[in-house]
This record gives structure tokens, C-alpha cells and sequence, in this order.
């Protein structure tokens, strides 16, 4: 007869090694950020990712509209499953125990299942810089208050730090990306930020290649250099060891802002990223500070 313990650490342990798998396989800085945690927060933070990329999958891979709208539903259903003990999927069972050591939040992983709807909708346009504000809350900064609670924060200020980042982070992915999500018919430029610059076109070619759309992405690149600097502030009130990952993440995409800043954006065909031996440096450097 097996014994029930060890089968129930060996079961925890084929789950831990699985989603590890998929994490590494996306080939994402995260992977490497994390891979210094203590054991259990380390998988902890894998179920977390592996979650976040697959409902990502979901809603930036081809397909129908009505079919992705249902396939997080049932990712919706599956977060309710998990919280009443009784996942059923390999992601939710790996996120089984950290919900019920660190105390993760059912409505954030609601809130990035609904920033996942946006991003699954034919087309996007974001409203108002209230509207942004909450998309990247749904998107990026729910990722971090799920990750400050793994990682040991106190709550008020990991609340405040995931904020902060999570604005950086995702402001920073946009303007990244502006032309390929233009290609895709995504606009994530709001609305009543492009008609004060008089930028009044619903067209999104034509506001692409409008000359004040400059003047745009610079005014947002700097809010989301603000938001780098609150969060650094943040994190000087926190155990080193404790945001050693986050750290790490932040001083990425802050060098990915710094050089599209500098490239400026006249040409937003030019594209911006960090080479191999950045990211090595990054991670040698902030994952030993």
C-alpha cells in the first residue's frame, strides 16, 4: 500500500514540475527571475504565471470571438472550482495549495480573466485614461498583488507596489507595441487622451500616422517612468529578499522604456528590445543585489 503522504508529495511534485515546464517554455524573463525563490514560493509563482499565460493564449491567439468568450468562461467557472477546493484542471490544482498558504484573492484572478476579455474583443479602443488605469490594473497589477502576497510583503504596502509596477509594467508594453496591436486592431491609447493632443479620427491608421500621436506616447512614457520611480521607492521599504524577483522584472521593462524613450516615436515601426546579453546582465545584477 502507498503510503498517503508521500503519494500526496509525489502528486505535488509531478504538478510542480509540469507547470514549471510551461513556464520555461514561454521563454519569458520571468522564468529566470523566479527560479531563485524558496521552493514553495517558487512554484507558487509558476501556477500563478502559468495561469496568466494560458488565459493570455486564449484571448491573443486566433480564433472566433464567441470562442474564446467561452473558453474563459470556463476559466471563470475553473477560479470558482478552485476556491471551493474542487479544481479540475492541472493549473488550478497546482494553485490549490498557494491560495491556502499566501492567501490569493479570488477577485484577482477575476479581474485578469476580465482584462483578458478586452483583449479578446475583435477590436479594442480604450475610452478614457480611467478606463487605461483599469485595464492595466486587470492585466498586470492583479499579477502583482497576487505576487506581493506570495512573495511575503505586508499587505498595504505590496497593495501600493503592485500598483505602481503593474502601471509601469503594462504602460511600458504598450507603448512597445503600439504598431503590431494597431495591426491587429487594438488601441489601448485612450480615447480622450489622443482628442486633447486633436487627434479626433476613429480610424486607427489614420491615428497611427498622425504626428501628434508623438506627443501622445510621450506624455504616457512618462507617466510610466513615474510609476517605475514610485515603485522603486516602494521597494525601499521592503526586505531585499523579499522583492528580489520583482526587482528584476521592473529593471527589464524600465531599460525596455528607457530605449524606446530614446528611440523616440516618429518611427513606431522601429522595434525596441533588450539583447541577450541586457538580460543576463539585468538578471546577474538585481538577482544578487
Amino acid at each position: 500500500m502507498t503510503d498517503k503522504s508521500t503519494s500526496s508529495a509525489s502528486d505535488k511534485a509531478h504538478f510542480g514540475n509540469q507547470i514549471e515546464e510551461i513556464v520555461r517554455r514561454s521563454g519569458s524573463s520571468f522564468y529566470w527571475a523566479m527560479r531563485r525563490l524558496p521552493e514553495d514560493k517558487r512554484r507558487a509563482m509558476f501556477a500563478i504565471y502559468a495561469f496568466c499565460r494560458e488565459v493570455d493564449d486564449i484571448a491573443d491567439e486566433p480564433g472566433e470571438l464567441e470562442e474564446k468568450r467561452a473558453a474563459l468562461a470556463i476559466w471563470r467557472g475553473e477560479i470558482e472550482r478552485l476556491y471551493g477546493e474542487q479544481p479540475r484542471h492541472l493549473i488550478t490544482q497546482a494553485l490549490l495549495e498557494p491560495i491556502e498558504r499566501y492567501g490569493l484573492l479570488k477577485d484577482d484572478f477575476r479581474a485578469i480573466i476580465d482584462g483578458m476579455h478586452t483583449d479578446a474583443e475583435e477590436s479594442v479602443r480604450i475610452a478614457t485614461m480611467a478606463d487605461l488605469e483599469q485595464y492595466c490594473d486587470r492585466v498586470a497589477s492583479a499579477v502583482g498583488r497576487l505576487s506581493v502576497r506570495v512573495f511575503g510583503v505586508p499587505e498595504d504596502l505590496g497593495i501600493k507596489l503592485a500598483f505602481a509596477q503593474g502601471q509601469a509594467l503594462q504602460l511600458t508594453n504598450i507603448l512597445r507595441d503600439v504598431k503590431e496591436d494597431a495591426d491587429r486592431n487594438r488601441l489601448y491609447l485612450p480615447r480622450d487622451l489622443l482628442i486633447s493632443h486633436d487627434i479626433v479620427t476613429d480610424d486607427i491608421e489614420a491615428v497611427i500616422s498622425n504626428p501628434a500621436l508623438a506627443d501622445v506616447c510621450e506624455l504616457l512614457s512618462h507617466i510610466a517612468a513615474r510609476r517605475f520611480q514610485e515603485a522603486r521607492l516602494l521597494i525601499k521599504q521592503c526586505k531585499r529578499e523579499q522583492v528580489r524577483p520583482a526587482v528584476m522584472m521592473m529593471e527589464v521593462y524600465s531599460q525596455i522604456l528607457e530605449k524606446l524613450m530614446t528611440r523616440g516615436w516618429h518611427d513606431l515601426s522601429r522595434p525596441v528590445r533588450l539583447s541577450k546579453f541586457e538580460k543576463a546582465w539585468t538578471a546577474l545584477r538585481y538577482g544578487l543585489f
